[in-house]
C-alpha cells in the first residue's frame, strides 16, 4: 500500500485552544507550565486524529507557539543580537520577545520583521543575519516532541525548514548569504544526528524555494548542502510545494536524499519527468490533495493520474496533501449552520486526510474496495457543477461589458493632487490611521448578542453607533487630520464584505492561522459575485456627521477579497476578481455621492498574489492592477483614493504598484526601519506615500523620538509634501491603553516634523 504521510496540520486546535492559551499567557493569566500543557495536549490530539484517519507517518515539529520559521531560528541558535541582553531568560520569553517585541519577562525590544510565507496569507518572522551571525544546534524542543509521538505509539516524522530555504528567507547586512551555508549546515547536521540518535526514521526538510527562479549558484548549493547532510543516520525527505519545480527538478531528483515531495496540485507538469528520472532508491511523495483550498477533490481523476505511477513505483510512491494543512480549517464537524448543499462540496483538513485514505486504499485493493466513497465523491462534485447557485448570467454579462476606459481616472495624479489639496486643506505630514480601532469587549458583546438574537436590530445599531462615536471622539482628541469610523461593526476586513455579497458563503469555525495567535475565518467564494445593496455608506456617513474633519471610507480591495478567501476553482481567478471589482466600484461611487471624498481600498494581498515564477508575473500584474483601477476609477478627481499594503517586498513590482494609480499608498515600514520605502524612491514613485511608523503587531508603545526619526529618514527619500504619517496597519488587535499613547505620540511627531520643514 502507498504510504500516507502528512506535511503539517492546523496548530491552533479545533476550538482555537492554543490561541486562547497564548493570549492568557501573554496577559500573565496562566503560567508557562499551563501553556506548555495545552500545547502538549493539542499535539497528542492531533497525532491521534491523523493516525486514526489513516496517516501512516505523522508530522512532528509542525506545531508551533508562533511560527515554524522562528522555531528554526531558535533551533539553530540564530537569535538577533539585540535580544542577547536577556540570555538568562527562559527560552519561551526570548522567543516571544523576538516574535512580538515583548513577553512576560525581559525588556521590550523591536520585534523581528514579519512577512508573508510565499504566496499565502500566513506570516513568518524573518531570520536576521549580519556579519557576526553564528549558528549552534538546539533541537531540545523537537526532540521533546519526537519523544511524545514515540511514546504514543505513532510513526513520527520531524519537520523543519530546509537550510537553503532558511537562508533565502532571511535578511541582513551580509553581502553573501550563501557564505553562511557551511556554518549553518554544521548546525543542521548536529540536529539531524540528535534526531537519529533519538530514533527518528524520517526527517522532512522543507525547501519551497525549489519552486522559485534560482540562479545557478543557489541551485548548485543544494547538491553541496545535502551531500553534507546525507551522512546523518536518518532518511531525509525534501519537500517543495506551491508551484512546479521546472528547471530545478533535475537538481532536486539528483539530491542524495531518500525522498522528494512534489506538489501535484500546482505542479502537475513535473510528474512525468519525475517518474522517469527518479533514482531507483528514492521515494516519490505526491501531494495529490489540495492543502490550500477547501473543495472536495476529484478522487476519480486523481486515481487516473496516480494509478500508472503506482504500477511503476510500487511502495516507493507516497501520498500526501500538496503542502501543510496549516492553510485550511480544522474540520467540518462543527459547521452545523451551513446548508447541506454547500457543505457537501467541502473538505477541510480532517476530511482531506480521509480523501488520502480512500486513494491509498484504492491503490492497494482496487477501486471496488472504495466504490461507495468514490461514488459519493463524484455525485457531490457533479451536484456542485450543476447547481444554479453557482452561475449568475447578469454578473457574467456585466463582466463581459467592461471597457478599458472604466479602469482610468478622469485625470492623471498630478492634476488630481492639486484639486484634492485645495478641497481637503490638509497640513504637511497629514496624520491618519489605517482603518480599524480596538475591537473591545463591548463591541464583541454587541455583535455576539445580535448574532444570537438577544438584541434586535435597533439595539445593535444604537450600540455600534455609540462605539463609532467613541472612536471619533478619541481621534479628535489626538488631533488626527483624517479620521476613520473605527470599523466597530466589522468582524474581519474580508468576511464583513463577503457577508454582504452574493456568491459568498461562511463558516462557523473555519479558522486559519495568519500569525501567532491571530486567526482568520476566510469566506468561501462558491458562485458569481455581486453587491445587492450598499455595504458601508450608512456607517461612514454617520461617522462623518460627528466631525468636521475629513472621514475616510474603508473598503477591502478586489485582489485581497480574492486572496483571503477560499476561491472557486471552476473559473479563472481573474474572472472572479473582476466580479468583485465591479461590486466594489458601485460601493466607491455610492460613498462619493454620500459626501465621502477620501476612500481607502486596501490591497495588503496584492504582492501575496504574485506567482512564484517570474514568467507568470506579467499576466497576474496586468489583471490585478486593472481590477483595482476598475474598482476605484468611477469617482471624480476631487475624491482621493488611498490603498494600503503591508508586510510585502515591493522592489520587483514597484511599477505595477504605481500602475494602481492610487493617490496615496500606506504601507508597513516600522519593523524594516523604512527599508521598504527605498523601492519607492529608487523608482521615483510619483504619488503620495504613508510609511508606517507604529508597529501595531507589537504591544510596545512607540515614543515620539522613534517615530520622528523614522519620518526624518522617510523625508530624505520622499518629498515632505507627498508624505503621510500613519501606523503600519489597522488597530483592531490592540487595546485602547496601547493605542491612545501611541497615536498621541504619532501626532506629536508629525507636529515636530511640520515645524522642522516649515
Amino acid at each position: 500500500m502507498a504510504t500516507v504521510h502528512n506535511l503539517g496540520f492546523p496548530r491552533l486546535g479545533r476550538n482555537r485552544e492554543l490561541k486562547f492559551a497564548l493570549e492568557r499567557y501573554w496577559k500573565t493569566k496562566i503560567d508557562a507550565a499551563e501553556l506548555e500543557g495545552t500545547a502538549k495536549q493539542l499535539r497528542a490530539d492531533h497525532w491521534k486524529l491523523q493516525a486514526e484517519a489513516g496517516v501512516d507517518i505523522v508530522p512532528v515539529g509542525d506545531a508551533s507557539f508562533y511560527d515554524h520559521v522562528l522555531d528554526a531560528s531558535f533551533m539553530l541558535g540564530n537569535v538577533p543580537q539585540r535580544f542577547h541582553d536577556g540570555q538568562d531568560l527562559p527560552e519561551l520569553d526570548q522567543y516571544f520577545r523576538v516574535a512580538r517585541g515583548r513577553s512576560v519577562r525581559g525588556e521590550p525590544r523591536a520585534a523581528g520583521a514579519m512577512t508573508k510565507w510565499f504566496d499565502t496569507n500566513y506570516h513568518y518572522i524573518v531570520p536576521e543575519f549580519d556579519d557576526a551571525t553564528t549558528f549552534s544546534a538546539n533541537p531540545s524542543r523537537l526532540l521533546e516532541h519526537l519523544s511524545e509521538v514515540q511514546a504514543a505509539g505513532y510513526r513520527g516524522k520531524p519537520v523543519m525548514v530546509g537550510p537553503l530555504s532558511y537562508l533565502w528567507l532571511g535578511r541582513g547586512r551580509t553581502d553573501d548569504k550563501l557564505a553562511l551555508l557551511p556554518a549553518l549546515l554544521t548546525a543542521y547536521r548536529n540536529v539531524l544526528d540528535a534526531l537519529a540518535k533519538a530514533g527518528a526514521e524520517w526527517v522532512q526538510l522543507d525547501e519551497p524555494i525549489l519552486a522559485l527562479d534560482l540562479d545557478p549558484e543557489w541551485r548548485d548549493s543544494f547538491a553541496t548542502a545535502y551531500q553534507q547532510l546525507n551522512g546523518a543516520d536518518v532518511h531525509i525527505m525534501v519537500a517543495s510545494y506551491f508551484a512546479p519545480l521546472q528547471d530545478n527538478l533535475a537538481a532536486a531528483l539528483a539530491l542524495p536524499v531518500a525522498g522528494l515531495h512534489l506538489d501535484l496540485v500546482r505542479g502537475r507538469s513535473d510528474l512525468e519527468t519525475a517518474v522517469q528520472q527518479l533514482p531507483a532508491d528514492k521515494v516519490l511523495s505526491l501531494g495529490v490533495i489540495d492543502g490550500r483550498n477547501i473543495w472536495k477533490s476529484d478522487l476519480g481523476a486523481i486515481l487516473d493520474l496516480i494509478e500508472p505511477v503506482h504500477a511503476t513505483l510500487g511502495e516507493r510512491l507516497w501520498l500526501a496533501p500538496s503542502c501543510s494543512l496549516l492553510h485550511v480549517p480544522f474540520g467540518l464537524q462543527d459547521e452545523t449552520a451551513m446548508d447541506a448543499e454547500l457543505l457537501a462540496w467541502l473538505a477541510f483538513a480532517s476530511e482531506k486526510l480521509a480523501e488520502l485514505h480512500v486513494l491509498a486504499t484504492a491503490l492497494q485493493q482496487g477501486r471496488q474496495a472504495v466504490a461507495s466513497e468514490l461514488a459519493d465523491n463524484a455525485a457531490a462534485r457533479a451536484a456542485r457543477a450543476a447547481s444554479p447557485r453557482v452561475t449568475n448570467p447578469e454578473v457574467q454579462g456585466r463582466v463581459a461589458a467592461v471597457t478599458a476606459q472604466m479602469a482610468k481616472r478622469p485625470a492623471v495624479y498630478a492634476q488630481r493632487a492639486e484639486v484634492q489639496r485645495e478641497a481637503l486643506g490638509l497640513p504637511l505630514y497629514p496624520t491618519t490611521t489605517i482603518g480599524s480601532f480596538p475591537q473591545t469587549a463591548e463591541i464583541r458583546k454587541i455583535r455576539r448578542e445580535f448574532k444570537k438574537g438577544a438584541i434586535d436590530n435597533a439595539a445593535y445599531e444604537a450600540g455600534i453607533r455609540e462605539q463609532i462615536a467613541i472612536a471619533i471622539k478619541e481621534q479628535e482628541a489626538y488631533g488626527l487630520d483624517v479620521l476613520v469610523h473605527g470599523e466597530a461593526e466589522r468582524n474581519d476586513m474580508v468576511e464583513y464584505f463577503g457577508e454582504q455579497l452574493q456568491g459568498y458563503a461562511f463558516t462557523q469555525n473555519g479558522w486559519v492561522q495568519s500569525y501567532g495567535s491571530r486567526g482568520v475565518k476566510p469566506p468561501i467564494i462558491f458562485g458569481d459575485v455581486s453587491r445587492p445593496e450598499p455595504m458601508t455608506v450608512t456607517w461612514t456617513t454617520y461617522a462623518q456627521s460627528l466631525t468636521k474633519k475629513p472621514m475616510k471610507g474603508m473598503l477591502t480591495g478586489p485582489v485581497t477579497m480574492l486572496q483571503w478567501a477560499f476561491v472557486r476553482d471552476d473559473q479563472p481567478r481573474e474572472t472572479t476578481t473582476r466580479q468583485i471589482a465591479l461590486a466594489l466600484r458601485d460601493e466607491v461611487v455610492d460613498l462619493e455621492q454620500a459626501g465621502i471624498h477620501i476612500i481607502q481600498v486596501d490591497e495588503p494581498a496584492f504582492r501575496e498574489g504574485l506567482p512564484l515564477r517570474r514568467a507568470d508575473w506579467p499576466a497576474y500584474l496586468s489583471w490585478a492592477t486593472e481590477t483595482f483601477r476598475l474598482a476605484t476609477s468611477g469617482v471624480q478627481n476631487a475624491t482621493q483614493i488611498h490603498t494600503h499594503m503591508c508586510y510585502s517586498e515591493f522592489n520587483n513590482i514597484i511599477e505595477s504598484v504605481a500602475d494602481l494609480d492610487a493617490d496615496v499608498i500606506t504601507m508597513e515600514t516600522s519593523r524594516s526601519n523604512m527599508e521598504l520605502l527605498e523601492a519607492f524612491t529608487e523608482f521615483k514613485y510619483p504619488n503620495e506615500i504613508g510609511p508606517g511608523v507604529y508597529d501595531i503587531h507589537s504591544p510596545n508603545i512607540p515614543d515620539v523620538e522613534q517615530m520622528t526619526r523614522l519620518m526624518r529618514r522617510a523625508s530624505q527619500l520622499v518629498p515632505a509634501e507627498r508624505l503621510w504619517v500613519n501606523p503600519d496597519c489597522g488597530l483592531k488587535t490592540r487595546g485602547w491603553d496601547e493605542v491612545r499613547p501611541s497615536l498621541q505620540n504619532m501626532v506629536a511627531a508629525a507636529k515636530i516634523l511640520r515645524k522642522e520643514d516649515s
